[in-house]
C-alpha cells in the first residue's frame, strides 16, 4: 500500500519474533543489556563525580562519555523492550523523529569525543609538560561543550533531510529503532539520494577524526616504546589499547550498516549490525575503561 508521507502517522518496527515466548525472551535479555548498561555508566558518573581524586580532564571526559553513552541505549532499547512486551510494532511519527533526532545526537557527540579523548591521552604521554596548560579546566569545558555542539548540529541536519523525503514504500521499517537507512528504504526513488549524500559527508568527517586518532596513538605507542619499565609501557598501554578497541568497532560496524550497498542487506545481517553499533558499545564501554584502571576501581 504506497503512502504519501504526510499522510504516515505511525511507522511499524521490526518485530524480534512471533510466538509470545521468544517476545519475552527478546525482552529479557533486552533488558538485561539495559541494566547492565545503567549500572556500569551509572557507577562510573558517581564515582567521578564524588571523588576529588578523578577531578581531571581524562575522568572528566569519561564522565561525559558515560553520559552519552547511558543517553543513548536510552533512545532505542526501551522502546523495543516495551514493543516486545506489549506484542506490538508500533512507533509514532514524532516518536521515530525523536529517535532518528538522538541517535545522530547522541553517538555524533560521542565519536567526537572519543577523537579528544585520543588528544587527551596524546597530550598526557608525549606533553606532560604542556598538559596543565593545554588542557586546563575550561579548555576541556569548551572541547566537551563543542563535542555536544557539533552532535547536536549533526544530528539537526539529518533529522530534517530523512523527514523532508516523500515516502511512498508504506511504513514499515525494517530494523528494531528508527534507522535513517531504513527509512531512506521508505522514500520515493531518487529522493533519498540527497540524505545519502549528507551521510556520505558524515563519514568523511568520520573517518578524518578516526585518521586523527590512528596518528595519535602512533604518537603515544612511540613514545611509550622509549620507556625504559616494562611496567610503565604496560600501564600506557592498557590506558590506550581499550579506547581503540571501543573507536574501531563503533566506526566500523556504524560505516557498514550506513554505506552498504542494498544488494549485501538482509534483515538479520542488518539487525546484527545494528545492535553492534547502537547496543554493544554504550554497554560494554564502561566496563573497557574500568577494568583496567586502577584509580576507578579504587574510587568506585
Amino acid at each position: 500500500q504506497p503512502s504519501n508521507s504526510s499522510s504516515i502517522t505511525q511507522f511499524l518496527l521490526l518485530a524480534f519474533a512471533d510466538t509470545r515466548e521468544l517476545q519475552l525472551l527478546h525482552f529479557g535479555l533486552f533488558l538485561g543489556i539495559y541494566l547492565a548498561a545503567l549500572l556500569g555508566n551509572g557507577l562510573i558518573i558517581t564515582a567521578i563525580a564524588c571523588d576529588h581524586h578523578l577531578h581531571t580532564p581524562m575522568y572528566f571526559f569519561l564522565l561525559n562519555l558515560s553520559l552519552l553513552d547511558l543517553a543513548s541505549i536510552s533512545t532505542t532499547v526501551p522502546k523495543s523492550m516495551a514493543n516486545s512486551l506489549c506484542d506490538t510494532r508500533v512507533i509514532s511519527y514524532t516518536g521515530c523523529i525523536a529517535q532518528v533526532f538522538f541517535i545522530f545526537f547522541f553517538f555524533g557527540a560521542e565519536y567526537f569525543l572519543l577523537t579528544i579523548m585520543a588528544y587527551d591521552r596524546y597530550v598526557a604521554i608525549c606533553k606532560p609538560l604542556h598538559y596543565r596548560t593545554l588542557l586546563g579546566s575550561r579548555a576541556c569545558v569548551h572541547m566537551a561543550a563543542a563535542a555536544w555542539g557539533t552532535g547536536f548540529l549533526n544530528s539537526l541536519l539529518h533529522t530534517a533531510n530523512t523527514f523532508s523525503l516523500p515516502l511512498c514504500q508504506g511504513n514499515a521499517v525494517d530494523q528494531f529503532f528508527c534507522e535513517v537507512p531504513q527509512i531512506l528504504k521508505l522514500s520515493c526513488s531518487d529522493a533519498y539520494l540527497r540524505e545519502f549524500e549528507l551521510i556520505v559527508v558524515s563519514v568523511f568527517v568520520g573517518f578524518g577524526c578516526f585518521v586523527f586518532i590512528v596518528v595519535s596513538y602512533v604518537q603515544i605507542f612511540r613514545a611509550v616504546l622509549r620507556i625504559p619499565s616494562q611496567q610503565g609501557r604496560h600501564k600506557v598501554f592498557s590506558m590506550c589499547l581499550p579506547h581503540l578497541v571501543v573507536v574501531s568497532l563503533f566506526l566500523s560496524t556504524a560505516m557498514f550498516a550506513y554505506l552498504k550497498p542494498s544488494s549485501m542487506s538482509s534483515p538479520s545481517l542488518d539487525l546484527v549490525v545494528a545492535v553492534l553499533y547502537s547496543v554493544v558499545p554504550p554497554t560494554v564501554n564502561s566496563l573497557i575503561y574500568s577494568m583496567r584502571n586502577k584509580d576507578l576501581k579504587d574510587a568506585l
